[in-house]
């Protein structure tokens, strides 16, 4: 079976794919990735086969331009995903599909989805995974005969927002019904004779790597495959100081690769959580890129740090740790059943981070609440009270009771072959 894996071009999206892709492998089908030429390198390094298609989206570049992080910060359209439904307006969807449709989604998609189509109708795959809003994947799926399961990245906030907006347009004079994400998909579809449908939103299969209780409510007559999160982050080579034991309790500090590559502000907060673990008895192992070392300056003596020590590695000598609740970040923590301090950046991150801290696996600590004390009296809290571990471990086992990546190759291949 030919097996195409397509995502736009950001590294932890792709990263959490790379172990199904290679479950795929194992079990002996034909597995490429395909996205914009940025990614190359990163895939490269998984040791999977990779088609550059388009041109690299401009995202982040025009956040920074156009300075639209704090109107995005807000997460417009997901940002009430939690409140019940009649706390959410129409007006409220359709302003925020107004916002994603043209600044986000369009933007990553556009540029790779005409020669992604061209690849899959001369490659021709019988089965096509594309990340959560790589709909440029479900077009080209579509537009060569081939099956296509969505990947998300955590709980599925897009399938319940476009319930949601779908049932309150319903609701409005025909005349004034709008749908700005079926408009624009809807004419990328038709350049390839592909008529619309909300399977080009949803896939005809989501793949989901989280336990139930870090879901939201989904509609039921979408079909969910189940997928254990195995971490990886990427090429890994283990530092000596890593394979020793540490002396004092361990805390990882890390706000993942894209707040510290793309916010003017992640090295600012990077600063305030060094100097709230300062007073600690910890080791502090904190990751930080080479460029953004140097500007950050001295740093507490409790403090090692490290341009990149893989998390998956890290993780399991840690006994806590700090972030800014990235899936990636925080799942890799969980699979090992470490609990964490979490200071929410943007999007979906307080949802989550609130999540588990209802769970009694984390404790949230907004931006606006953040100073030196809050991070140490949480990270002190961690480190004292077992309950806290309980329930990371918690998490650990629910989600080690998922069934692994070779387990759902197996089911792919049925779903492919219908």
């Amino acid at each position: 079976m030919r097996v195409l894996l397509t995502v736009a071009a950001e590294k932890p999206h792709f990263l959490g794919m790379v172990p199904l892709a290679w479950a795929l492998r194992a079990a002996g089908h034909e597995v490429r990735v395909a996205s914009q030429p940025a990614l190359g390198p990163t895939v490269a390094a998984t040791g999977l086969p990779f088609v550059p298609v388009g041109r690299d989206h401009g995202f982040w570049r025009t956040m920074k331009v156009f300075d639209l992080h704090d109107t995005l910060n807000d997460a417009p359209l997901f940002g009430r995903v939690t409140a019940p439904d009649d706390e959410v307006s129409w007006e409220y969807l359709l302003e925020g599909y107004r916002t994603v449709v043209p600044w986000w989604w369009r933007m990553v998609n556009d540029p790779m989805e005409q020669d992604l189509v061209a690849l899959c109708r001369e490659w021709r795959p019988d089965l096509v995974v594309w990340g959560s809003v790589s709909f440029a994947g479900a077009i080209a799926a579509q537009a060569c005969g081939a099956a296509h399961v969505r990947y998300l990245w955590g709980a599925d906030i897009f399938a319940r927002t476009r319930r949601r907006f779908l049932a309150r347009m319903a609701e409005q004079p025909p005349a004034e019904r709008e749908d700005p994400l079926a408009a624009w998909l809807g004419a990328r579809a038709a350049r390839h004779g592909v008529e619309y449908s909300e399977t080009l939103v949803h896939g005809q299969a989501t793949i989901e790597q989280i336990p139930a209780s870090l879901r939201v409510p989904t509609p039921h007559d979408l079909t969910y495959l189940p997928m254990r999160y195995v971490p990886y982050n990427g090429r890994a080579v283990i530092p000596h100081w890593l394979r020793t034991p540490p002396e004092r309790p361990r805390i990882a500090l890390t706000l993942g690769t894209t707040l510290m590559g793309q916010d003017s502000g992640g090295r600012a907060l990077f600063r305030a959580l060094l100097e709230g673990l300062a007073d600690l008895d910890a080791e502090v192992v904190a990751t930080l890129p080479a460029r953004e070392q140097d500007a950050l300056g001295p740093v507490p003596a409790n403090t090692r740090l490290t341009e990149y020590v893989p998390l998956h590695a890290l993780a399991p000598t840690c006994d806590a740790m700090v972030d800014h609740g990235g899936w990636g970040t925080v799942l890799t923590g969980l699979a090992h059943g470490v609990p964490q301090v979490i200071v929410p950046s943007w999007f979906d991150d307080p949802m989550l981070a609130d999540m588990l801290a209802d769970g009694g696996a984390a404790i949230t600590v907004p931006h606006r609440a953040m100073t030196a004390e809050t991070i140490s009296r949480s990270a002190s809290r961690l480190l004292d009270d077992p309950s806290f571990a309980r329930g990371a471990a918690g998490v650990r086992e629910a989600m080690a009771a998922l069934p692994s990546p070779a387990e759902l190759a197996d089911a792919l291949v049925g779903l492919a072959r219908g």
